[in-house]
């Protein structure tokens, strides 16, 4: 297996994780990482013994770099992937794909025209966790899938936040905060969207900060922060979904759950890789948790890089791929545009249900 040089571009906090997994890998080398800030990308560079903290042009340049990470903020990942592609290296950004469906679109043209890969976060349905439930729906466990729901209930992160402003202003709230690790777990589950009936509100106009950095001061919305709709799958699955920061209290829903003609899977966090998986079969009267049949059980953030390093040596499709996070991103998109239309949307776009991964791989092999 080829060795595949890597850099990074987007030094912030998430970056620790990516630096500290790829390291583990074996056949991935970060060979540079850069940020606006030089400085950050040094320290960084020198914290995980990388061989150079270098400008965004510096890194883009070296020929020896093949595949680039792009974790900088949303609202750049459109520029950053096409400046990274026309540079002809493959890309993997942090999710979303991109803000707008356009960038997105521009993306992935940009990668065909140059013959590249695209990857894009989340890759926690590559956890163990996930991947069990895939299995067990393959392996007919649940019989035929009929239902799906999704729920992610918070009250913001006002209070715990520094920089909260973000969340509320155009281009945020829980949808597409939280929406891509819920989307892509239900996509790589059941398969891509049909349509969507969405419906949207703005519950408080009006945030006041209590986390200490700038307690007092006040945010105006700017997006909605409830976001519920029903999702109907290619599969004939229909699926109901809420995202929201208008809640208090922890809420006693569960993540997801897989409806069946035989049973039902409660599937774990899909911000996490692990568990724990929970199946009720027609014939059983409790609950049981089913040990994770496949690999990445703890924090793997990364593992669809590794995944992408793979493709590129063998030349097939990378399972995090981009028509995948076009879909989601699309999906995001759609429960607003219903919502603001008062009608059904249609998708205009499709992907192929990524393929399962191997079962019990040692860290950092895979196929």
């Amino acid at each position: 297996m080829k060795t595949v040089k890597v850099g990074i571009i987007g030094c912030g906090n998430i970056s620790a994780i990516y630096f500290q997994n790829l390291n583990a890998f074996g056949c991935v080398q970060v060979a540079a990482c850069a940020d606006l800030d030089l400085a950050k990308a040094q320290t960084r560079a020198e914290e995980f013994s990388v061989p150079k903290g270098c400008s965004v042009q510096e890194l883009l340049a070296d020929p020896e770099i093949d595949l680039v990470i792009n974790l900088t903020i949303p609202g750049a990942h459109g520029q950053v992937c096409l400046d990274i592609l026309e540079s002809g290296k493959h890309v993997y950004v942090e999710k979303p794909l991109a803000v707008t469906r356009e960038e997105g679109q521009a993306i992935l043209a940009k990668a065909k025209e140059k013959g590249l890969l695209v990857g894009s976060a989340p890759d926690t349905f590559l956890g163990g966790g996930i991947q069990t439930c895939i299995k067990l729906i393959e392996d007919g466990w649940i019989g035929t899938p009929v239902a799906a729901t999704a729920f992610m209930m918070s009250r913001g992160h006002e209070h715990w936040h520094p920089d909260p402003e973000f969340y509320y202003a155009k281009g945020g709230g829980p949808m597409f905060d939280m929406g891509p690790y819920y989307l892509t777990a239900l996509v790589a589950m059941l398969g891509p969207i049909k349509r969507v009936a969405g419906m949207t509100k703005i519950s408080y106009p009006e945030r006041t900060i209590t986390s200490s950095k700038k307690f007092g001061q006040t945010i105006q919305v700017e997006t909605p922060t409830h976001i519920a709709g029903v999702l109907d799958f290619h599969s004939g699955v229909i699926g109901t979904m809420v995202t929201t920061f208008d809640v208090f209290g922890d809420s006693q829903l569960p993540r997801i759950e897989i409806y069946g003609s035989q049973g039902t899977i409660s599937v774990p966090d899909p911000n996490n890789f692990g568990g724990p998986v929970l199946l009720k079969r027609h014939d059983s009267a409790d609950w049981k948790e089913i040990p994770l049949s496949h690999g990445y059980k703890e924090n793997s953030r990364g593992v669809g890089v590794l995944d992408m390093v793979h493709a590129i040596n063998s030349g097939r499709i990378n399972r995090a791929n981009g028509s995948l996070g076009y879909h989601v991103l699309e999906a995001m998109h759609a429960f607003h545009d219903s919502s603001d239309q008062d009608q059904y949307y249609m998708m205009q776009s499709t992907c192929e249900r990524p393929k399962p991964m191997p079962l019990h791989m040692p860290f950092g092999v895979l196929d």
